[in-house]
């Protein structure tokens, strides 16, 4: 478990393929995924990947704080 916080234009600078149980407490983030794909997480949002399953890679404009189980 970990409590991340995200500066305002965060972009990551890798592509993770671990998987992770992700809720939004404050701001909104968007999570590309390698097949083009973009999930849109806002504050009260969550959403899950499995290990392996999907590369994905954050970014935020206006910053984000996330609950993150791994």
């Amino acid at each position: 478990m970990r409590l991340i916080e995200h500066s305002p234009s965060y972009v990551s600078d890798h592509w993770c393929i671990k998987g992770h149980v992700i809720f939004c407490t404050k701001g909104a983030m968007d999570t590309r995924l390698k097949d083009g794909r973009v999930l849109e997480v806002r504050k009260s949002m969550s959403y899950q990947v499995a290990d392996d399953a999907e590369a994905h890679s954050p970014r935020t404009r206006t910053g984000a704080t996330l609950f993150i189980l791994d």
